[in-house]
């Protein structure tokens, strides 16, 4: 049992020593809200273009033989998604998070805020993805249902697709939200200290790497775990409530 009481020093002496354990405690508040931040920013980033997508894409016949400033102006901003969605999809997270903070926020020394709007912006076109294929899934009766109700194209979306779409994605927009939440793990390389850097950063304090990688590892796969679970049981209530 020699090496379980070489264990339990090491610990005391990577976390407790120092009190090197709060860098762990405030680097997963950091990824915390860097996660929640960008989510919610991507999903109003989502949303935006999903709406603008399948507006141009259900619309663009009969509006192009209307005529009219309409069709010219969504068919811009058709193109400005499609553009701003090869340029995020296609490009890595790092290097997005490194512009954001070296180049376009430099004179910002926060990098928690910087974070947030990098992983929200590059959230938010795989978000939009997800909510684009939602509201294409919308049986096109749907639409017609809402010109009935006098609703015009964009009422019908408001109050008629837009939330049988959610219904439709939430669980796959709670897996982009697992998938966020360890994507945010690259966040040390613009010197926030994150989980991921916290645990590093103990590490490069105490030259024992196994210890503080191993508990970020670890307390990485309980949060998944957890969201994995809750997902889960939202599935099975979203089944539930079709029948």
């Amino acid at each position: 049992m020699e090496w379980l009481t070489e264990l339990i020093a090491d610990i005391q002496f990577v976390f407790f020593e120092k009190d090197r354990y709060m860098q762990l405690v405030n680097g997963l508040l950091n990824t915390l809200k860097i996660t929640a931040g960008a989510l919610v920013i991507g999903v109003v980033i989502g949303i935006l273009i999903a709406a603008i997508r399948t507006s141009f894409d259900k619309n663009k016949e009969s509006m192009k033989l209307r005529g009219g400033v309409g069709y010219y102006i969504l068919a811009i901003l058709n193109g400005i998604c499609k553009v701003y969605l090869t340029i995020v999809r296609g490009t890595p997270v790092v290097v997005q998070l490194m512009i954001a903070y070296f180049v376009i926020f430099a004179s910002s020394d926060d990098g928690v805020m910087v974070g947030i709007i990098a992983f929200g912006f590059n959230s938010g076109a795989y978000v939009a993805e997800i909510f684009r294929a939602g509201i294409m899934s919308i049986d096109h009766g749907q639409f017609e249902a809402g010109r009935s109700l006098g609703f015009n194209y964009f009422q019908t979306m408001r109050f008629i697709v837009i939330p049988q779409m959610f219904k439709a994605v939430l669980p796959t927009l709670c897996n982009e939200f697992i998938a966020l939440l360890k994507e945010t793990s690259v966040a040390g390389y613009v010197g926030v200290i994150d989980l991921t850097k916290a645990g590093n950063v103990i590490a490069g304090r105490t030259f024992i790497y196994f210890i503080p990688l191993i508990t970020v590892a670890l307390i990485y796969l309980v949060m998944v775990m957890i969201l994995s679970w809750l997902v889960g049981i939202l599935e099975r209530r979203l089944r539930k409530s079709d029948r």
